[in-house]
Formats: C-alpha cells, structure tokens, sequence
C-alpha cells in the first residue's frame, strides 16, 4: 500500500464553538472517509485567554495573539512529513491588525499550501487587502466556495485566476424527509416551525423575522420560530447574554413571545440536523450581503428545506431557480409575506424543497473530499520551495562577468614558501607572514581548476601549498600549525579548530582532483592521519569544513570506513545543534550568526546527497532557506552579516565590515542546494551572492580588478577596504571557478554550423 498522504489543517476546533471550527472538523472527517487512504492533523488557534481540552488531533495550539506561536507553528509543520496543508483563512481568528500574525507562519512553511476563504470582502480595508494578497501569494491553490468569490478575488486582489477553485461548503448525505414526521415526539407536533440555525450575533438579522411574526401569525396561527444556537463566545464575552435579552423584550412587546423560542446552546451534528430536518421554513436573515459562505445555509439547503434569506452572496449562488426566495434586507413585511406564503403552499414548498435537495447531491462531503483531494494534488504539483525571499525578484541587475580567469595578482601574493597572508593595497605585507588557512584554500583552488579542467595554477605554485601543509602537519600534536612568520618560524604549536578542519578540507579536495597522481597519495595518507582529531573538536565550523573534505575524500578512498563513519559523527553533531538551538521561525546552528555561515549547510547538504540522509539534506535546506533571510538587504542583494555583529544573540546581523569569505561560501552553499533541489532559484541565488564582488553591494562598487584579478578586503560603513589580501583573492577566484563550472554546464547545447539537426 501507498503511503497515506498526510494533511494538516490550520484554523480553529471543536470545542472552541464557531462555525470554521466546526467546517475543519468536517472537513477533516470527510478526507478520512474518502477512498485514498489519509491522515489528518490539525494546528488549532485558541481565542485570547480561553482554553480548550482539544482533541488528540490537534497537534499544535497557537494562541492568537502570540506571533512566537505561528512561527513554531510553522516548525512543527516542516518536521512533521505533511504533504499538504489547508488553511482556513477568516480574518477574524488570526491576531494581528486584520489577522496579518498568520502570515508569519505562512511565510516560514515549506508544505504546499491550500487556503479556503471563508470571508473575502469586496471593500476591504488596507490592510484586510494586503493579508488577504499575501495569504493567496504564499497559497499554492485558494478555494473559494461561490463564484462570487472567485470575481473578487481575481478583481479586487489580484489573485490569478488560474490559481483559484470554487468547491462548496459540504452537507452530511440525509435522506429526502418529512418534516411532519421528525417533529413528532419533540413536542411540535402539528405546528409549522420556522428555524435560524447559529451562534447568535447582531449581524445575523433575528429581529428582522421577530417583526415579521405578526404578520405571519396572522395566516398561521400556530407557527412557531426556533432560535437555535448558542450566543458567539467574543460577544457574550464582551456584552454578556443583553443581545438575547433584547430581542426576548422585542418579543414581549410585540406579543409573540408564546411564538419565538429560543434555544440557548451550541448543539452538536446529529441535533442541528434533526431540528433542521423538522423544520417547513429556513431563515437566513443576515444583515450584510458580504457573507460568501454559510454553513447552516448549505446544511439546511442541501437537505432539502424550503429556505427564505436575504440576498447575501452565497444565498444568491445557491438559492437562484426557485431553489429558495429572497428578501431584502432589513425588510419584515418581505420576510413574512415571503414566510407565509411558504407555509401556505404545501405544493409550492414541496416542489422547492425537491429542488433544493436535488441540487444538494453535489454538495455531499464525499463529493467535496473528492474535490479537495483533487485540488491538494494540484497544489502539490504546481508547489515549487521557496527559496529566500522575494526580494531575489528585485536584486540590482548583475554587472557582465569576465569569462577569463585573472591569476596575476595570486602570483604576486606567492613565494617559494606559499602564498602571503595580507597586502597594503596590492603590495604583499610581509610583516605578517603566512597562515595555513590561506594555503589550504590556494591547494582547494588549485584542485578546484583540475576538476574543471582548467589550467593556470603552475604545477610548482602547487607544489608549494602543499608543502606548506605538509610543513604545518605537526605530528606532536597531532594538529597543523597555522601563522608562519615571514622568515619561516612557526608561531604556535597547533592551530585553530577551524583552520585544521580548513587544512582537511583542501586535503581531501585534492587527494580528489590534483593533477600529480603521487600528490593525491599524499593527500590521501595526511587526511587519514589528520583527521581523527576533530572528534574532539567543539566548533560547528571546523566540522563543516571536515565534512567538506570527508565528501572528497571518501569518494576517491570509499574503502575508509573510519571516514565514513566520522562524517556521519559530524553530520549528526551538525543536526543535534540545530534542533537544539532552533525556535520558531528561526532555522540555525548557533543562538548568533559570525563567519562563512552558510558553509554550515553546504556541509549537510552535499553530505546528505553523498549518505543518500534525506534529513541531512533537508536541514541543509532549511538552514540555508533561513539564513539566506538575514543576508539580503532591501534591494534584493545579497548583504553578507557584518564583523561588527559576530556571535550577538537574539541580534539582527549587523552591516559592516562585510568580507568576501561570506560572499564565497554563499555561493557555494546555493549551488549545493541547487543540487540537490534541482530549482534555478538557487543558480540565481548564486549569481545574487557573487554579484557582491562585481558591485551589486551597498555600496554600489565592484571589489574587483578584472585584469589582475584582484580583490578588495571587503566593505567598511563608509568605503571599500583597499587592501587585497590572500583570503580576498582566493575567495573571489573560488567563487568564480564554481560558478563558471555550474554556468558551463547549464548552458543549452548549440548545433555546430553546417550540423545537420535531428527534427
């Protein structure tokens, strides 16, 4: 058997009484009933200071006015393996001005996403516009359940029409009845009943019938108005039972209170569906023609009773062909002439009430399920992930890239010993002498330009990096050195956790992809001792840059087992954080963001696509998706987080001073989800990142030279950093051999001229 597909809703439920709560609870009910086999959940949304004993269905309760609750209401979501999620949108039930809280669950789902409009307005407020815009933006299919809500969703809101579906609201499958009979033992025997079915509220129009009983009571003595249902919860809370009370003393005073009961209590299904079966009339007397959709018109109606309403818009989309009648609104004569007359006509009625339950097999729940799980299909074939933001849209146009990689100031950079560490300008600053962070990265661009069969790094230069790794191998310690002086004195007996996991990194690059078979051996044999220690290490990033290698590595010794076996350590170290420290909306490793961050998930991702872990790749994802979020600046570019701001918790990144180590990893990051997403949106990512280099910053300045090759330090508040240092350059040449790589391959095939094509 096929794996049920699993559907979580979000909205409001039973026992919270209102009638969304009560659709979601059908709904879901109905799916389960269905023929495909299904699994429902439900994200419930409480009111402010009330408390529900929900259902073990729901999974999740968001309190309304707490963002915090939307956005690990999204979390919960994303891990818990939906296919597809149904929100009931109704302004009123979401916190926020116009409900907009909801859109910071919406904005951190990455589940295909069906929203059901149960209100849409034809003159809404600014910001009732803008939430309802964005719902339908992050929607990948909006139900709507008239037509009329399909016009004002295409005309006022803009939504595309394409993306919308007109399912209506369900109705339990009851057989045709007789109203003479269901009343009998419920003490209406032999008395024509006229019912409003709801929570009562002033909208709803009840008074507007109690004028009309006079009247009514004229022709038939001894008619009889129900009024069921239990008072809204918001208004009872706000004004106690003095609605009621009112219309009570309405009664009184117009002397048919023996003629109007009301029944003050929220009845469950079977109830409702009894005393809707005894009625000879329904009434729907709302005062406002915005209602799109009313459930206990569609139960009333789709069952069979002889319905009178005001024309409000999902009235008019069901009751038109003497399906029903309509009144104006507001109007007690219409109303009971309209009543009376119904009660007059048994043949009239009769043939109405045929009409109407007719037309209602359409609306049966099996049948709207069916109509759902056809639009979940839709929306999770249409669905493409989201990337970061929509502000990629809107990134400032990429300046023209070089084609041609420019070397000539990475030679200037390097000597006999390796290639220096910092520059005054474009001059090499010998004072502060070498590191192996730098060399590793000159050995990762070198095997970078083997793999892509490029050509420019002389095989001496080569040479020299990975002597100078060999140099920093320090078999005491068992840890590589890291800062050289200039006159080749080491500096300290073992280096950073990061620079060792870096040193690996390139080693395993290069036992991959070096040109010189004898120098991948020793690659190969350095890694295998070297590697060991980072079981002991602490930093997220050192782990990172050994997965890095590990993925090399592994693909050119796969009989390793000890490596295979730390990669999936590491990896999993990797995950612990991020489950640990992640919140909400909030998708990272560490409570602050610093340096080369998104190499954090460019780790998981490439070793969930080498392991075959699917949640490696999906936190790499994930991650990625998030910090992508911090680092795009208002014009759509890309905004790497500042220096200033390393290791701030609970901080917004800080601006400056930006350093193109951010720029690189990035890019190298999305080209990672690239692979494994297979969705352009990450090649463009990419392009978004690197385009920092060529100008598209804060500044509006390129950081390059394209004739040398050169790279500016990066970006101060107020100016470019003029110095071009080792990390710089290389950082911008390891960027432009990934890109250029992935560009290549991406490009479409052109026939040779004069190439005879296959039609």
């Amino acid at each position: 058997m096929s794996r049920p597909t699993r559907i979580a809703f979000i909205g409001n439920s039973l026992p919270r009484q209102c009638g969304i709560a009560t659709f979601t609870g059908d709904l879901a009910q109905a799916l389960l009933d269905a023929a495909e086999p299904v699994q429902t959940s439900i994200v419930a949304v409480t009111d402010a200071n009330q408390n529900y004993t929900y259902p073990r269905d729901v999974i999740f309760e968001i309190r309304e006015d707490e963002v915090e609750d939307y956005m690990t209401a999204a979390r919960v979501l994303n891990e818990g393996r939906f296919d597809v999620v149904s929100l009931q949108h109704e302004f009123g039930i979401f916190g926020g001005d116009a409900g907009e809280h909801i859109l910071a669950l919406l904005e951190n789902l990455r589940i295909p996403l069906v929203t059901t409009c149960h209100t849409i307005l034809a003159e809404p407020t600014p910001s009732q516009h803008r939430v309802l815009q964005k719902v339908a933006a992050h929607s990948s299919r909006v139900v709507v359940m008239a037509e009329k809500g399909r016009t004002l969703l295409t005309e006022v809101y803009g939504v595309a029409p394409q993306k919308i579906e007109v399912i209506t609201h369900g109705i339990p499958d009851r057989p045709f009845h007789d109203p003479d009979l269901a009343k009998i033992g419920r003490g209406y025997d032999g008395r024509p009943v006229i019912l409003t079915f709801g929570l009562l509220s002033p909208n709803k129009g009840i008074e507007v019938v109690i004028d009309a009983m006079p009247s009514i009571l004229k022709q038939t003595p001894e008619a009889l108005y129900i009024v069921l249902g239990a008072t809204h919860p918001t208004l009872l809370r706000q004004q106690g039972e003095a609605y009621r009370d009112s219309l009570r003393q309405r009664t009184e005073r117009l002397g048919v209170d023996h003629a109007v009961q009301f029944l003050n209590r929220f009845v469950d299904l079977p109830t409702l569906l009894d005393f809707i079966a005894m009625c000879d009339v329904y009434v729907t007397p709302y005062l406002d023609e915005a209602q799109m959709t009313s459930g206990t018109l569609s139960y009333s109606f789709g069952m069979g009773s002889a319905v009178v309403s005001t024309p409000y818009w999902h009235a008019c989309d069901l009751l038109g062909n003497d399906r029903g009648v309509l009144v104006p609104f507001g109007d007690a004569p219409a109303t009971a002439k309209a009543i009376a007359t119904l009660l007059g006509d048994d043949e009239a009625r009769m043939a109405m009430r045929k009409g109407a339950y007719e037309a209602g097999r359409a609306m049966i729940w099996s049948h709207v399920a069916t109509l759902y799980l056809d639009c979940m299909a839709k929306a999770r074939t249409a669905y493409r992930p989201k990337l970061v933001s929509d502000l990629i849209s809107l990134r400032i146009k990429r300046p023209p890239q070089q084609a041609a990689l420019k070397l000539g100031h990475l030679h200037t950079m390097c000597d006999d010993t390796g290639i220096i560490q910092h520059a005054v300008f474009s001059v090499p600053d010998r004072s502060h002498g070498y590191c192996v962070d730098d060399n590793a990265r000159a050995l990762l661009l070198s095997s970078l330009l083997s793999a892509a069969g490029e050509t420019g790094i002389a095989d001496r230069m080569t040479a020299s990096f990975a002597a100078f790794v060999e140099h920093a191998w320090n078999p005491d310690t068992d840890r590589f050195r890291n800062f050289m002086s200039y006159d080749r004195r080491w500096l300290e007996d073992e280096g950073s956790e990061d620079s060792h996991g870096r040193t690996l990194w390139a080693l395993g690059a290069c036992a991959l992809s070096d040109t010189d078979a004898p120098r991948r051996r020793w690659a190969s044999a350095l890694f295998a001792r070297a590697m060991s220690a980072t079981l002991d290490f602490r930093s997220p990033r050192a782990w990172a840059f050994t997965l890095l290698g590990l993925n090399d590595y592994c693909a050119a010794n796969p009989q390793d087992s000890r490596a295979r076996m730390l990669r999936i350590r590491l990896a999993e170290n990797l995950m612990d954080l991020e489950q640990g420290v992640s919140k909400g909306g909030r998708r990272w490793f560490e409570a602050g963001l610093s340096y080369e961050n998104a190499r954090l998930s460019q780790a998981l991702i490439i070793t969930g696509l080498s392991t075959k872990v699917a949640a490696f790749v999906e936190t790499g994802v994930a991650t990625l998706e998030w910090l992508m979020t911090q680092q795009t600046g208002d014009k759509g570019h890309f905004r790497p987080v500042g220096t200033d701001g390393f290791f701030e918790v609970g901080q917004s990144p800080k601006p400056f001073d930006q350093q193109p180590v951010e720029a690189t990893a990035t890019v190298a990051a999305c080209l990672a989800a690239h692979e494994a997403t297979l969705d352009k949106r990450w090649i463009e990512a990419a392009h978004m990142a690197f385009d920092w280099f060529t100008g598209s910053n804060d500044h509006g300045v390129s950081l390059v030279d394209t004739e040398t090759g050169s790279c500016r330090d990066g970006l101060h508040a107020d100016r470019p950093n003029e110095n071009r240092g080792a990390e710089s350059v290389l950082c911008y040449l390891i960027s432009c051999v990934e890109l250029g790589r992935v560009n290549q391959m991406l490009r479409p095939v052109m026939p040779r001229v004069g190439a005879r094509q296959v039609s």
